[in-house]
């Protein structure tokens, strides 16, 4: 969470606990949350395979923030690794575990219109691989259950 140079307090309590106070727990707890909706889809017997996603559709503000915010990972990867500051990834990463969360709780996945549902399954599985790849990076793991 901090730049190398800075001055660190290491709060156990914190990292012990279960809460959105917890930035890696708050991260997995996002990643978690997708797993959970694609299988509440396989559960739900609906099959997407054949449907056409439009991403065009994708026009709510937490939907144009996701895609904005994936769009800046690769060269965020870039940026971290030039200047030797991991913490720009935990930054990164809790920025869209934010975007995601405010996502989930504003809108539906599993919709009647197939397409729509189609399309914001890819937007969600999107963010769900990139806090994987993020996460893995900074060696944490990435739950599909929490």
């Amino acid at each position: 969470m901090h730049k190398a140079d800075q001055h660190m307090d290491f709060d156990l309590e914190l990292a012990k606990s279960n809460s959105n106070d917890n930035p890696v727990y708050y991260v997995q707890y996002a990643h978690a949350r997708i797993g959970s909706v694609l299988r509440q889809l396989a559960e739900s017997g609906r099959d997407l395979d054949s449907t056409t996603a439009s991403y065009d559709l994708l026009t709510e503000s937490h939907e144009q923030t996701l895609i904005t915010l994936l769009a800046r990972f690769p060269e965020m990867i870039t940026s971290a690794a030039g200047k030797r500051e991991p913490h720009l990834i935990t930054y990164y990463l809790r920025d869209l575990a934010t975007a995601l969360h405010s996502y989930y709780n504003a809108h539906q996945f599993l919709v009647d219109d197939a397409t729509l549902c189609k399309t914001r399954i890819d937007l969600i599985v999107a963010v769900k691989t990139v806090l994987a790849n993020g996460l893995e990076l900074l060696g944490v793991s990435a739950p599909e259950r929490m």
